[in-house]
């Protein structure tokens, strides 16, 4: 799974800059059946608990402030901190739920950036090695995206752009090795299709390289060289000096060489 410092530290930094109370109330710390409670009290008997670490139950104290307050202005911090504490929680549908329910409310407002970045690294901290389904990855892009997109600005797009590197890079990886799996099973037309996704989607992926020079196996074993050709030309204009490029010319050289024989063989 993919994990980031850098990324929990924004989360702490961008928590640290929300507006909270002090000291607690007595309650104890399971209680979260509905019991009316003043919105100042529930909200800092939720802050206290979420600095004792308990941070799911934090984030259904926040939650109950929303519930019993829904009109106050607090009950727009509680859903944000709500969300934050699931995802310190490592709740990450609950803190998807959260955040996107105030980015849905509240799109304008100062912290619409962090719960959409919240949303992306709940996503984000859920990615599976490639031998895994990578729907997840697919929605950690997708959040992200929407982040760079509607709040181009902010600290957060910075870093999703990094996040999204990686992403991308996860996703081509995906894409080889179904198409290796089909390269093995002589399944040529299929692993075509694979290799060419990375080259047109991933393109500036360190799988690029290697997508390439599968092409390059792939058409030949296809009987069209002249696109295998085609493949190791572009292969050479970006990575000249790379073991695919020089395994590509083995492979059109010992290609050449066949079809000279089989020329001469007619004469």
């Amino acid at each position: 799974m993919l994990k980031s410092s850098r990324s929990i530290a924004l989360l702490f930094a961008a928590a640290a800059v929300l507006p909270l109370v002090g000291c607690a109330t007595g309650k104890t710390k399971r209680d979260t059946a509905y019991v009316a409670r003043d919105v100042s009290s529930l909200y800092t008997a939720a802050k206290r608990t979420m600095d004792n670490g308990d941070y799911e139950m934090a984030a259904k104290l926040f939650d109950e402030v929303e519930r019993q307050h829904p009109y106050s202005v607090w009950a727009r911090r509680a859903q944000l901190m709500s969300a934050f504490n699931y995802y310190l929680a490592r709740k990450y549908p609950d803190a998807v739920s959260s955040a996107q329910r105030f980015v849905t409310i509240h799109p304008g407002n100062a912290e619409a950036p962090y719960a959409q970045y919240l949303i992306g690294m709940s996503y984000y901290q859920q990615i599976d090695d490639v031998s895994r389904d990578q729907t997840t990855t697919q929605q950690a892009s997708d959040a992200f995206g929407e982040l760079i997109r509607r709040y181009p600005e902010t600290r957060y797009a910075d870093d999703a752009r990094l996040k999204l590197d990686l992403i991308k890079d996860h996703l081509a990886g995906k894409e080889m090795e179904v198409g290796r799996f089909y390269q093995r099973s002589g399944q040529w037309l299929a692993a075509t299709y694979r290799f060419r996704s990375v080259i047109d989607n991933y393109q500036t992926t360190t799988h690029a390289p290697e997508a390439l020079e599968r092409l390059v196996e792939c058409y030949l074993a296809l009987g069209v060289p002249a696109e295998a050709q085609k493949a190791a030309a572009v292969l050479g204009r970006n990575y000249p000096e790379s073991s695919w490029y020089k395994q590509s010319l083995k492979l059109l050289g010992q290609e050449n060489r066949q079809t000279q024989r089989r020329t001469a063989s007619r004469k």
